[in-house]
């Protein structure tokens, strides 16, 4: 029996004002990505008010935010046992298991909010997501028609019809949806995006390049507009995808980075290259100072922790870095373009191996990064990375960029960066690095090693020139 006395009326309502207006005060933190700050907050409304319902959904998707989805399940959990007939709870849940890929979970989760508000468009628009990542094309098609039926002006209920419909090949109804999105949000890039490129998944190059013209004389300063125009017309490309790009594109792709990637494309770059480099390695035994250059979410991570004594990631997104916390197998994680960590001073000879996973699709010429690379790693050490393998397209220049934004670079031109960078080519393979549209995405696994004195000088191998065989991973 508690010893505690009761709460006069005034108290209880001043208490319950104070909770209010602090959740409300998170909040607000919370939208402004000033995560720490929020987490205080929220732990401290629940520090006074234990599960407390709100202070628990809330902290759940900051959690999910910063990478640890099983705490958020747990935290979700607990309020809905406060509150079970509060249908967001449900419908955040199950975006979560979405994420997680616990297909049956979030089809629960999604049923259970539906049957609580049937009139909620978002409901329907997940659960049709849902279902075009299962396969069931039907469902998923009646899920979204309902929800832009509900609410015709749900723009993503749109681009989620135009994207199933392409994925069907029924490009004319996905430009429709599209455009709809397009005349609802003119300010929001999905539609303009997914319109130029349901255009280039059909071949139809300059019609893409025209939305993207479009999209750029509507908003000038778009980084997507720009880099997309570029490399759909040809014109203006830059050396590289440019850092606002990188930034825009992979900040919003961050809470649904993982499981876009690994469910809906069969994403396997990272675990391709790291095992690549390991069977180079010596058994793991936790000894390499690693550099994951262009981490991400971190899926390097785990992968590469049983060899490292020190494991840092590198990344210019910061909803990439906080999901990559999240792995805790990083003992640091830096805000910074990859080059130019790699060529600051501290970093000279500092590294036994560097990791760059589908990162350098986002290069055109390699040289500066592999000369960064070469410097920044001791003798011995270790360079794997992947590449889209552009074949005959890149013959001539050696890099060429696709109509998507990446690009694509020759098993030859990679071996000649690595030498003349000063590594040793020890294997460039040819796999599939994921599937897109339905089709495979050829790519390549690049290894090279620093010399050292067991190289007697470090000359350098020869790698075959056009028309020469490449190894495939085992």
């Amino acid at each position: 029996m508690s010893a505690t006395p009761p709460r006069s009326a005034a108290g209880q309502e001043e208490q319950e004002l104070g909770i209010a207006e602090a959740l409300a005060y998170a909040t607000q933190l919370h939208r402004n990505r000033q995560l720490d700050a929020a987490e205080t907050l929220y732990r401290r409304v629940l520090a006074a008010v234990p599960e407390q319902p709100d202070a628990l959904h809330f902290l759940a998707l900051l959690r999910f935010q910063r990478g640890r989805p099983e705490e958020a399940v747990e935290l979700l959990a607990r309020a809905i046992a406060q509150a079970p007939d509060f249908a967001d709870f449900h419908g955040n849940l199950g975006n979560i298991h979405t994420s997680l890929g616990r297909i049956e979970e979030a089809t629960a989760s999604y049923q259970r909010a539906i049957a609580l508000d049937p009139q909620r468009a978002d409901f329907h628009n997940n659960m049709g997501v849902l279902q075009r990542v299962i396969g069931d094309h039907a469902a998923a098609e009646g899920e979204l028609l309902r929800a832009v039926e509900l609410d015709p002006q749900h723009f993503r209920a749109h681009n989620n019809l135009g994207m199933l419909y392409a994925t069907q090949e029924r490009i004319e109804e996905a430009v429709q949806h599209y455009c709809r999105s397009i005349t609802l949000m003119p300010s929001h890039p999905d539609g303009h995006k997914l319109l130029g490129l349901a255009y280039y998944s059909i071949g139809r190059i300059a019609e893409a390049a025209e939305v993207f013209r479009q999209w750029l004389v509507q908003e000038p300063n778009n980084p997507t507009a720009r880099h997309l125009y570029a490399a759909c017309s040809g014109q203006d490309v830059p050396q590289r995808a440019p850092d606002d790009y990188i930034v825009e594109t992979f900040d919003k792709f961050a809470e649904s980075f993982e499981e876009q990637l690994t469910s809906r494309l069969s994403y396997k770059a990272p675990e391709l290259i790291v095992a690549a480099l390991a069977r180079h390695l010596p058994p793991p035994d936790k000894r390499f100072r690693i550099l994951d250059a262009g981490c991400g979410t971190g899926l390097c991570g785990p992968l590469l922790a049983a060899h490292a004594a020190a494991l840092t990631g590198v990344d210019l997104s910061v909803g990439m870095l906080e999901k990559a916390e999240g792995k805790a197998c990083y003992d640091h994680l830096y805000r910074i373009e990859l080059t130019r960590f790699l060529n600051m001073p501290d970093e000279a000879a500092a590294w036994d191996v560097i990791v760059s996973a589908d990162t350098l699709c986002y290069f055109g010429p390699l040289d500066a990064v592999c000369r960064a690379a070469r410097a920044a790693l001791r003798g011995g050490g270790w360079l794997a990375f992947s590449l889209e393998d552009g074949g005959e397209r890149a013959q001539a220049v050696g890099h060429v960029i696709n109509p998507h934004g990446r690009y694509a670079h020759s098993a030859e031109y990679a071996g000649r960066c690595l030498r003349e960078a000063g590594l040793i080519v020890i294997d460039i393979a040819q796999a599939t690095l994921r599937t897109e549209g339905g089709r495979p995405v050829a790519g390549l696994l690049v290894v090279g090693r620093v010399p050292d004195a067991t190289d007697g000088g470090g000359s350098a191998v020869d790698f075959p020139g056009p028309g020469g065989a490449l190894a495939r991973p085992a």
